[in-house]
């Protein structure tokens, strides 16, 4: 699909997308939960779906419900589960590196032989934490050097164990979640170096809203607490999506105003932290509780000014590159971003995607060591631009539209479909042009 955004202010509301990371996770824990969990606010982005795939064939017995009102996609998820037992003997995590790394660990739980694969760029991301982690657990694995696709064979014995969480904060989540399900009481999962703790804050939440009692010290020492039983039924709603709401807080900034709802503003998600860079920059912001109101900088007498360059460390949330870059071709002066190194192993080596990119739209972006410097306020040339099958890269292109000179066509523009389905859908619905062939 070519999708084709032309430049243009845009204004309205528009409610969030579910977030994917907190939709994958309650799909993982209503599996591991013996009885039945509701999902309300469910989302149904690429890796979402393939989530309510993984934890049918590990098991668990999904019915999906539509309101009169909402005809395509469900508003309420129905999850019968009786614990991990797989039906066959494979599972694909479609191109979900959470969903590869947090149901792998979940799958060891069965003593079943089970391959576990995925698909596109999921094939070339490096898996080798299981094939150190996995036999010190009594499970039996077999990889391919690595990288998928991967045979296991359990059960997952809970033991004392430290982890390397410099690699991926979704590993440890598949590792906690397993364990919180074997009431692992007597074991503790010991972890240097850890990247992205709001992950795993969301990963807590979503635990000990089941009914499970995982703790942390410093995010250094994990232990598994005792706990009452789990209740035979849950609800558990899904949180809005800041990920995916960062794009449109963005395009906000550069080109409305807009109000965005459906955002909860405790969240622990990591990419919350989106509002720090666009106070950073200037945008005009007014938060209550049920929406974000968000535009461009103003002056003392709150007429439009230019968006100011501004620095912002990424390290721990590393999703927020691709809005962040949108954001900083808009800004007067040499935006630094921190974390790049983050960026290598994404759907695209998203650090150099960007590069290049963005410098189709004329907007030079350079590196230095672990830092990404974005040249600003040149401004941004109509083009054609490819996502690299990365569906933040697309987005981020699209948001850049707006402030362009002229249309910018990205090709490969499906790629959206992995986690904001309706990302071109909603710019529309904000007054955006966009062309779909």
């Amino acid at each position: 699909m070519r999708a084709t955004v032309h430049p243009n202010t845009i204004k309205g509301e528009q409610v969030a997308p579910a977030s994917k990371s907190s939709m994958q996770r309650a799909c993982a824990a209503a599996l591991l939960h013996r009885g039945t969990t509701q999902i309300l606010n469910p989302g149904h982005s690429n890796d979402d779906l393939a989530a309510l795939d993984v934890i049918q064939k590990l098991g668990a017995v999904v019915e999906l419900k539509q309101s009169p009102s909402h005809k395509i996609n469900a508003t309420t998820i129905l999850v019968h589960s009786d614990g991990v037992k797989p039906i066959g003997t494979s599972m694909n995590c479609g191109e979900s590196g959470l969903g590869i790394r947090m149901f792998t660990p979940i799958a060891a739980l069965s003593d079943q032989s089970i391959t576990i694969n995925g698909s596109g760029s999921l094939l070339k991301r490096p898996m080798h934490f299981f094939d150190t982690i996995f036999p010190n657990l009594g499970i039996q694995i077999e990889s391919k050097a690595g990288y998928l696709p991967i045979q296991i064979k359990g059960p997952l014995q809970p033991a004392n164990i430290e982890v390397d969480g410099s690699l991926s904060s979704q590993f440890l989540t598949g590792l906690l979640m397993a364990y919180a399900a074997s009431d692992a009481t007597d074991a503790v999962i010991q972890v240097k170096d850890l990247k992205s703790k709001p992950y795993i804050d969301l990963t807590l939440s979503v635990l000990n809203a089941f009914g499970w009692n995982v703790q942390h010290r410093q995010y250094e020492r994990f232990e598994f607490l005792a706990h009452p039983s789990l209740a035979a039924h849950i609800d558990y709603k899904v949180e809005g999506d800041w990920s995916g709401a960062a794009f449109l807080l963005v395009a906000g900034a550069i080109a409305g105003p807009i109000t965005v709802k459906g955002l909860q503003l405790d969240s622990t998600q990591a990419d919350k932290a989106v509002l720090q860079a666009l106070k950073a920059a200037g945008a005009s912001i007014n938060i209550n509780e049920q929406s974000i109101f968000i535009g461009p900088a103003k002056d003392n007498t709150e007429m439009d000014t230019q968006l100011k360059a501004f620095e912002f460390d990424a390290t721990d949330c590393p999703d927020l590159f691709p809005p962040l870059v949108a954001l900083a071709a808009v800004c007067d002066g040499v935006t630094i971003l921190h974390g790049v190194s983050r960026l290598a192993h994404k759907e695209s080596d998203r650090g150099l995607t960007l590069q290049t990119e963005f410098a189709k739209l004329g907007i030079r972006i350079a590196f230095n060591q672990d830092t990404m410097l974005v040249y600003g306020g040149t401004g941004i040339h109509g083009a054609e631009v490819f996502s690299q099958h990365d569906h933040r890269i697309a987005m981020a292109c699209g948001v850049a539209a707006l402030c362009a000179d002229g249309p910018i066509t990205i090709t490969d523009a499906e790629a959206v479909n992995k986690s904001y389905t309706d990302f071109f859908m909603h710019l529309q619905h904000l007054g955006a042009k966009v062309d779909l062939d």
